[in-house]
């Protein structure tokens, strides 16, 4: 399992919010220079969120997203208001290593069997729930501010047949709140898609890293476990380093 250490941008600047509430924001300082040391510590991955762009459509934060692929020797994963080829076709030409589609896959259904036909092994779909009153892992959309009426479920079955990098699921009630991961909701999306998985919300600590790296369920021929963790609040906030998560995320 990889490490990703998160990186979220609003308005030019590194933040953190909490359960995606744009006005529950911590602030972290200069994004490049926060991508710069995580690679340092060890960072196999980086995972880079435009906020303003999630929320809006506008890349407002582009450039900055492209100066942190430039700035590291370790790949780069995005999403954030990718709403069409062009954007997915700029960031990948910019030097951006992965694009993740969110919002604009319920949006236009064919995008991601396009982009990932156009891109083999760099397209990755973002699936950001919440729990409805039913229970249900109901997808929010538009920098999670309005809720789709699609589950987890539902989408991940159309997707079935998208030769996708990755799924990245976040449980937006944990994200950013280091309460622990959603366990049940990521062995459910384990046994649901053969697609590799990626875990986000709730990582607090390096034992949450660790529980995420042994987590498997019994699917098709054999067991399956999670592909990558993100976590973002515990490492800016120094709860957990990079060097300890690294280590942790070996099974």
């Amino acid at each position: 399992m990889d490490l990703y250490p998160a990186i979220d941008i609003r308005d030019g600047t590194a933040v953190r919010l909490a359960q995606g509430d744009f006005d529950r924001q911590s602030q972290y300082g200069d994004p490049v220079e926060l991508a710069r040391a995580f690679a340092k510590s060890g960072a196999p991955w980086l995972h880079v969120v435009d906020l303003d762009a999630a929320r809006t459509g506008h890349p407002v934060n582009r450039a900055t997203v492209l100066d942190i692929a430039a700035a590291v020797d370790i790949p780069v994963q995005t999403g954030g208001g990718v709403r069409g080829d062009e954007d997915v076709d700029t960031l990948l030409s910019g030097g951006v290593t992965r694009v993740i589609l969110g919002s604009a896959v319920l949006d236009d259904p064919g995008l991601a069997g396009r982009a990932a036909g156009r891109h083999p092994g760099r397209i990755a779909v973002g699936l950001d729930y919440r729990l409805d009153a039913g229970g249900r892992a109901e997808i929010a959309i538009r920098g999670w501010e309005q809720a789709s009426g699609r589950t987890v479920a539902e989408v991940l079955d159309e997707l079935a047949g998208v030769d996708l990098a990755a799924v990245v699921v976040t449980a937006i009630e944990r994200d950013g709140m280091l309460s622990g991961p959603d366990l049940v909701g990521l062995a459910a999306v384990l046994g649901a898609t053969a697609h590799p998985v990626i875990a986000s919300g709730g990582v607090g600590s390096v034992e949450d890293i660790r529980v995420l790296a042994d987590l498997s369920v019994e699917a098709g021929s054999g067991q399956r476990g999670l592909s990558g963790a993100i976590t973002g609040r515990a490492l800016v906030e120094g709860r957990l380093t990079v060097e300890a998560g690294v280590a942790a995320s070996a099974r």
